[in-house]
């Protein structure tokens, strides 16, 4: 096991008024701490999802870990073949190159803060889905940025079935 020794001499805060908001309704993502405020430690987000909306399609990363902690609500996550239920309160943590996504469950919404570790800059991403979402880029650049990101998508029939 390596150990990763992050540098950074500052305490990191974030105030909320600061914090960078991407999206709203049904999606919206606040930009809390990218990789680089963090000396490399993590990778910061809280992602609020509508009723049963989805936050992200089945994906993995190579070289990180992420951390879904349910602020409120109720989000389903998939871990490998396997969906997770979770509820306000609960921790999930997907390692390295395990496949994963989430959305808020039906008839709820979620409010999630999300963590990747070793951190990934990953701002630039949520302003790429931005920009896709505004019809500016289209679906397909991301398959350009995926090494960037460390966001491999893929296909999951058991993500796909659960709509079912």
């Amino acid at each position: 096991m390596s150990l990763f020794v992050p540098k950074f001499d500052d305490s990191v805060i974030v105030r909320d008024a600061d914090a960078e908001v991407i999206g709203g309704d049904p999606v919206g993502v606040k930009l809390l701490a990218d990789s680089s405020a963090s000396g490399g430690a993590l990778s910061a987000v809280r992602v609020t999802l509508g009723e049963g909306a989805d936050g992200a399609r089945p994906h993995l990363h190579h070289h990180s870990a992420e951390l879904f902690y349910l602020l409120d609500g109720e989000a389903r996550l998939l871990s490998g073949d396997d969906i997770v239920t979770a509820e306000r309160g609960d921790l999930v943590i997907v390692p390295p190159g395990k496949p994963h996504a989430f959305a808020a469950a039906p008839g709820s919404a979620a409010d999630l803060l999300i963590v990747i570790t070793p951190g990934v800059e990953r701002f630039g991403y949520f302003r790429h889905l931005q920009r896709i979402r505004l019809g500016e880029l289209t679906p397909e650049s991301l398959l350009e940025v995926q090494e960037l990101y460390d966001n491999q998508f893929l296909r999951s029939e058991a993500w796909e079935a659960r709509r079912n």
